[in-house]
């Protein structure tokens, strides 16, 4: 597929998934008791359960799932800019890490969560609000009982490659969490 299509496609799909009502907040305890990782992000992404809020902040979603596998997608935007005149790092940096940390997620069993212990990113070409779109990929390398490691890369339509990132996640027993 050229770039063009392949950028067509991603747009697409944004709208699709734009398109599901959705609220954005952090879903309830209830709501994900007996479920697995992959279970709710996949609700998520049907707008069953609410979209995480650095979503919205930051301007990305969810667009593909698969057990051990995570793709983000986001528009970069001159609001993402840093005093150099191009997306801030820690944007990218966002991108990177919630697409490696969802792989992880995608393979929690119900009860399990995780946390990131260490995340290294490598940038290696400035992305601008020129770019349309990019793609977040995450993938498990390895899932143990209590370490699950992972690698990233953020791609333009075209196939640039802008960064890359590896990361360990801690492995544990969830525990609910209060709503602020």
């Amino acid at each position: 597929m050229n770039a063009a299509d392949t950028l067509a496609a991603w747009q697409a799909r944004q709208n699709e998934i734009d398109a599901r009502p959705h609220e954005v907040g952090v879903a309830r305890p209830d709501q994900v008791a007996g479920l697995s990782g992959l279970q709710i992000l996949q609700a998520m992404v049907a707008g069953e359960l609410p979209r995480a809020p650095i979503s919205r902040t930051l301007g990305f979603v969810i667009v593909d799932l698969a057990e051990g596998r995570a793709v983000f997608q986001g528009q970069p935007r001159f609001d993402h800019y840093n005093p150099l005149g191009t997306v801030h790092g820690g944007w990218i940096a966002t991108l990177l890490d919630s697409a490696v940390g969802c792989a992880v997620h995608t393979l929690m069993e119900p009860g399990k969560s995780y946390t990131t212990l260490e995340l290294k990113i490598n940038y290696v070409k400035a992305v601008t609000h020129k770019v349309p779109l990019v793609r977040a990929v995450g993938e498990v390398i390895h899932r143990g009982g209590r370490i699950a490691t992972a690698e990233g890369k953020l791609v333009g339509a075209d196939g640039t490659l802008y960064a890359h990132a590896t990361t360990t996640c801690l492995i544990f027993e969830a525990q609910p969490f209060a709503k602020p």
